[in-house]
């Protein structure tokens, strides 16, 4: 027999699916994120860059830039977030493909549906505002409450509580600000109140800390597929970069391998600030697309796809311009694991590839794991060599030619077995291309790749990387 708290559950998530915000985009993640060096919603409110509280007993002044390192895990890379007085540490995902930070939250209980995956992660750990003296619930005039509250649709919590949009508009609401509801493209939801509360980062420079007062979080009851809390990393109001006053500069990271997922003692590399963006003139720079549709998230143009020395092969317009609605371009999105690609052109690529690689085909791994095109390999001695797959060139907008390490198109679905592996190709394609962005540029495609969002200049610079030894460089490898 169900639970009363089951049913209010279910009843509430109903009520959700009602709800018409459409604030973030696809994100067709299949699990979670790793890890990086520090160093983008609706409206664009310029905000002054934060100071540091006059409690804080660090250097702040000494802190331009920030860097903060990411821990790959099975999906994604995951950044800790140090909130609240004292300082509770919340491992999150790093996502630019979404603005909204929010936290599990809950002084007993954080709830998600359709997360059994993640019953026993011992990543899931929870903020509790009751322990930290910092926290506070954001009020109704605040602009981040306007911004997560975009809509006067009947179903909108701040309708319900009497908070409309116009109301909200005037600044004229004394109240909290009401709960929220943040919808995800696959169907993800999560439900929460908008709190602040101090958030310490940290500087580029070993020991040097910052804190930012009253930063502006979701703290987040009750999610429908998704268990772990996300730090937005797009261009609206609410992103971290936007309310740290990075907007103005930007951030790269540098993606390990996925051999590398769970372990603890490496992380990938997260700068944010001048630090990220500077000494960068010898990387190719594609321009960023302004999407009329999701100004806020980060698009790029691309021409061509090259597969080994065959002519390169033409992709639709839509890859690299927006129609009438705003529908298209090529999202990069941390968030998402794998590239999609939209129709025919994946059929296309998956036919070229065919053609030219000679490996048995694995079928049955196809069918089981979903993955469109599997090979057996040689593995002489039950250990991996270079296998001789064909190169796969992506062709962006200004000349730009990123070569993916081989290790980010078919990977290895275990470990060797009777001298053999099985590689899946780890693209997919692309749901609903008419609607929304073309394709998806994925964060398993970005491996061993520095990317960099060079936000001043609206431009994205790849550069192949070994990320091992630059997270090695910057003290994130512990021997």
């Amino acid at each position: 027999m169900a639970t009363s708290s089951t049913i209010s559950s279910i009843i509430f998530f109903l009520l959700v699916s009602l709800l018409s915000f459409n604030q973030t985009l696809a994100r067709q993640k299949n699990q979670v994120s790793p890890s990086l060096v520090l160093g983008l919603t609706h409206s664009r409110v310029s905000l002054p860059v934060p100071r540091a509280s006059k409690s804080s007993t660090k250097r702040p002044s000494e802190v331009v830039d920030m860097m903060e390192p990411l821990r790959e895990v099975r999906d994604g890379y995951l950044i800790s977030l140090n909130i609240g007085t004292p300082t509770q540490v919340i491992q999150v995902y790093m996502d630019t493909g979404s603005d909204l930070t929010w936290v599990p939250c809950g002084n007993l209980s954080f709830d998600c549906l359709d997360c059994d995956d993640y019953r026993n992660n011992k990543l899931m750990s929870n903020f509790s505002p009751s322990r930290s003296s910092s926290s506070l619930r954001d009020l109704c005039s605040s602009s981040f409450c306007l911004d997560i509250h975009s809509s006067d649709n009947s179903f909108d919590p701040c309708t319900v509580a009497g908070c409309s949009l116009s109301t909200l508009l005037k600044s004229t609401c004394s109240r909290p600000c009401p709960s929220f509801a943040y919808t995800y493209g696959e169907g993800g939801v999560v439900t929460g109140t908008l709190t602040r509360d101090t958030l310490t980062v940290h500087g580029t420079s070993p020991g040097v800390t910052k804190e930012i007062p009253r930063f502006c979080f979701g703290c987040v009851g009750s999610t429908y597929r998704e268990p772990i809390g996300i730090a937005g990393f797009g261009m609206g109001a609410l992103s971290l970069p936007s309310q740290l006053g990075f907007l103005q500069k930007g951030f790269s990271h540098c993606f390990l391998s996925f051999k590398y997922a769970n372990n603890p003692n490496i992380s990938s590399t997260l700068v944010i600030g001048d630090v990220a963006i500077s000494s960068k003139e010898t990387m190719q720079f594609t321009p960023m697309l302004k999407s009329p549709m999701y100004p806020n998230y980060y698009y790029i143009g691309l021409e061509a796809i090259g597969v080994g020395n065959t002519s390169a092969t033409q992709v639709p317009l839509s890859l690299r311009e927006f129609d009438s609605h705003g529908n298209g371009g090529l999202l990069i999105d941390s968030g998402t694991t794998y590239t999609h690609l939209p129709e025919p052109l994946y059929s296309q690529l998956l036919l070229i590839l065919k053609s030219i690689i000679t490996y048995p085909r694995a079928t049955e791994v196809e069918e089981r794991s979903g993955f469109d095109l599997c090979y057996r390999v040689p593995c002489p001695n039950n250990t991996f060599t270079n296998d001789i797959f064909p190169s796969i060139t992506f062709h962006f907008l200004n000349n730009v030619s990123l070569v993916l390490p081989q290790e980010n198109h078919f990977y290895a679905m275990s470990a060797p077995s009777n001298s053999t592996a099985v590689k899946c190709l780890l693209f997919q394609s692309m749901d609903d291309g008419d609607y929304g962005p073309a394709g998806v540029f994925g964060s398993f495609q970005q491996q061993n790749v520095e990317v960099v969002y060079d936000l001043e200049k609206e431009r994205i610079g790849f550069e192949p990387l070994d990320c091992a030894s630059v997270a090695a460089s910057q003290g994130l490898h512990k021997k």
